[in-house]
């Protein structure tokens, strides 16, 4: 059984990589992954935080601890609304009103006359208190004591100016008792917008082989960022798999970053990113005197 590096965040100890399991491989390797001793899973879903809960009961273990995903859009709505409905509406307006890199630019495919928000409307959208709430309670901060908010309504709120209804979900948050944590996709455009909010670390897409943003200029950014980031898709969905030292030396002594959450297909992929940890230090802070 090999033992990951960990390290301090928010006073809780943490492996210093994550593992996030495919859905499609389910429980079966849940428990062959607890059985080389790992206890703390990423759950970007409902659908794994299910198969979460199916370990924990089927372990019996209390010292399993969960990582849970809240999409921002959960807690805005706009004339009444969820704002979903009006997600082409949100594209266009950020892809024809904002000053964003090309690369964002490309969000999706909409039509080139697709109606944008204007700037009273875009003032109109709102906290959906309900909603979010009810979006909430599915998560326990025992089991998953840390959440990660944001994902691209997070960064799509940050490019219409919206900052304060990210700052209103996130101190609900807290209320909860959960540590908040700002889950982007757009690393060189969110990671600046986004420090002022009130959260634990910061975390986006970070690989060599392909992102939303240029990864020179995120890489000098993160080098700078004087908060905790953690890495998403480190591995670029599996293709670095085999380079997984490589990668891994690139974010953690390189880039320096807190921790990096893998995606795992198989218990091989598993037993790989293990092997490929044991080179990377721990980071406990010293005790003050």
């Amino acid at each position: 059984m090999m033992r990951l590096p960990t390290v301090l965040l928010n006073g809780k100890k943490l492996p210093r990589i994550i593992f996030s399991i495919s859905p499609a491989n389910g429980f079966g390797l849940m428990k062959k992954v607890y059985a080389m001793g790992i206890t703390h899973f990423d759950l970007p879903s409902l659908r794994h935080l299910v198969r979460f809960r199916e370990l924990k009961r089927w372990a019996e273990d209390e010292n399993l601890v969960g990582l849970c995903h809240l999409e921002a859009e959960e807690g805005i709505s706009f004339l009444g609304k969820p704002l979903h409905r009006f997600e082409t509406k949100v594209i266009s307006t950020i892809k024809k009103n904002l000053d964003l890199p090309h690369s964002v630019r490309n969000l999706s495919h909409v039509p080139v006359a697709s109606e944008v928000f204007t700037q009273k409307e875009i003032d109109r959208m709102a906290f959906d208190s309900q909603r979010f709430e009810k979006a909430l309670s599915l998560f326990n901060p025992r089991e998953s004591p840390f959440l990660f908010l944001g994902e691209r309504y997070g960064d799509w709120l940050l490019a219409l100016g919206r900052i304060d209804l990210l700052k209103q979900m996130i101190a609900r948050v807290r209320e909860k008792g959960f540590a908040p944590v700002y889950s982007g996709q757009w690393a060189t455009f969110s990671l600046p917008k986004a420090k002022s909010l009130e959260v634990v670390a910061y975390a986006v897409p970070i690989n060599k082989r392909g992102s939303l943003f240029d990864l020179e200029q995120a890489c000098t950014l993160i080098k700078k960022f004087d908060r905790p980031v953690i890495s998403l898709n480190p591995l670029a969905d599996g293709t670095l798999m085999k380079n997984s030292e490589e990668a891994f030396s690139f974010l953690f002594k390189e880039l320096k970053i807190t921790l990096a959450i893998a995606e795992i297909h198989s218990e091989p992929e598993a037993e790989i990113l293990l092997c490929a940890a044991d080179q990377i230090p721990s980071l406990i802070p010293p005790r003050k005197a």
